[in-house]
């Protein structure tokens, strides 16, 4: 059945397990503008295709295939626009690259004036190949390898994040027989666990990031620092965990970073100049989310700084933040072909797509939550609970768990997961050798490939046997 075909009529909606749902939304058609990038509409016409940064999505499936990852560039530009204004030019703002990086996307984030961290050699690489100057690039990452500091010293990098003990002294003697004096933040956990799932919550202990508070260990990891010649210490690092909407977790984590830097001025004499405490703002997967306006953020994180400083008789430091899913997340949408479509009575319907948890893995991974709308065209049908699946040989090939869509979908439909602009593409993979997907741009009414469609020659040849 062609994209445009439809069923010959109407299919009533499954029976809900009772207190599984309270209802669905009333509308089907409508967007949650929360959900969706900025340039989402769905035309008002009897057909009711959906349109992104002035293209429809039937176009864009007929001109690039699917499944696809489309990213709408004004919308990346206004939030990364928007986090450095909030800020101001007495902050720093580091795209976490980790969430999705591209050469596009480095050259986006130069121009809007952000700054850039990368956690591995092929994230430096990207960086620099797209032309980030150097001095705005912190590198973290808990087992970073000889070759790649080496690579990051000689490049120039504004900071490297220092993250156990033998990092400091393999930093420090790279730089040392470079002839360089690096500046370093060092990466602290301050106990404080984020209200997020246990995967991602990387501030608390019993994890492999950062020298834990306790103990004097941290303290410990700044003493040795300021004694090593081809460092210079210029911060403190803390992340408190991903998807957080509580800015609580934040003003605990302060008061703690805070009174390390006290403990610091008091024992060496040294106001450190800088404190950074990471990202893993919140953004709108569903409905359900509610998350901050940078401003909001920005407000809030600098008030409990001063705050804190100002009790400890401290200098303000200079602040940093690192959005990455904040900015990248909520401006893309993964768009899918319906394949097949299997009611089970009584309980839900399974619509399998052409992707799956080869270019989402989070659903599988962290039990993440997100929407799923008929983009291809306007429904009235009524709804049924939906289970959307990907094509992979595995139980676990979950994209969206329990969502309601129209009754009449059909093979050929298009439909759009919203919110995965961060980590999805990141995180693809080739499992059963399925290819990954393009990532396309689009911007005042074109579409252009930023990151193309693998191959199956891309796969064979890296397959040398």
């Amino acid at each position: 059945m062609s994209r445009s075909a439809h069923p010959a009529g109407p299919r009533h909606a499954d029976v809900l397990p009772e207190g599984h749902y309270s209802g669905p939304a009333a509308d089907l058609n409508e967007l949650d503008p929360k959900v969706w990038a900025q340039t989402v509409t769905r035309d008002d016409d009897a057909n009711g295709v959906v349109t992104v940064g002035g293209i429809d999505v039937k176009t864009l499936a007929e001109r690039h295939g699917t499944p696809a990852y489309v990213l709408d560039e004004d919308d990346f530009r206004q939030r990364a626009r928007a986090w450095r204004t909030a800020f101001g030019h007495d902050a720093d703002v580091f795209y976490a690259g980790k969430a999705f990086l591209s050469r596009a996307v480095v050259r986006w984030l130069h121009e809007e004036g952000l700054n850039l961290d990368v956690c591995s050699g092929g994230e430096l690489a990207t960086a620099l190949s797209a032309g980030m100057p150097a001095d705005r690039i912190a590198f973290h990452g808990n087992n970073k390898s000889v070759s790649e500091i080496t690579r990051a010293i000689e490049a120039g990098v504004g900071r490297i994040v220092l993250d156990s003990f033998q990092e400091i002294v393999r930093v420090a003697h790279i730089a040392q027989s470079l002839g360089k004096r690096q500046p370093v933040q060092i990466r602290i956990t301050v106990g404080v666990e984020a209200h997020t799932h246990e995967f991602i919550a990387t501030a608390h202990e019993d994890q492999k990031f950062g020298i834990p508070l306790a103990g004097g260990q941290a303290a410990e990891a700044v003493r040795r620092a300021l004694q090593l010649d081809g460092l210079e210490v210029i911060g403190i690092h803390s992340h408190i965990g991903s998807q957080i909407f509580d800015m609580s977790g934040f003003e605990v984590a302060a008061h703690r970073v805070v009174g390390l830097l006290k403990d610091i001025r008091d024992e060496h004499g040294v106001e450190l100049p800088e404190i950074d405490l990471g990202g893993g703002l919140g953004i709108a997967y569903t409905s359900d989310d509610d998350p901050r306006e940078p401003h909001e953020i920005a407000k809030a994180l600098t008030e409990i700084v001063t705050r804190e400083c100002d009790s400890a008789k401290l200098r303000t430091p200079r602040i940093s933040v690192e959005p990455g899913r904040a900015i990248v997340g909520p401006t893309a949408f993964t768009l899918y072909e319906v394949g097949t479509i299997k009611p089970l009575d009584g309980l839900r319907t399974y619509v399998s797509v052409d992707g799956g948890m080869s270019d989402n893995i989070r659903t599988a991974l962290y039990d993440a939550e997100y929407s799923v709308a008929l983009v291809s065209r306007r429904s009235d049908a009524e709804p049924m609970l939906a289970r959307v699946v990907g094509k992979h040989c595995e139980s676990g090939d979950i994209v969206v768990k329990d969502a309601f869509l129209p009754g009449d979908l059909a093979p050929g439909d298009l439909i759009a997961v919203p919110a995965t602009g961060a980590y999805c593409r990141s995180m693809a993979s080739n499992y059963n050798h399925v290819l990954r997907p393009p990532v396309v741009a689009v911007k005042d009414g074109e579409s252009r490939v930023i990151v193309r469609r693998e191959t199956e020659e891309d796969l064979l040849r890296l397959d040398v046997g």
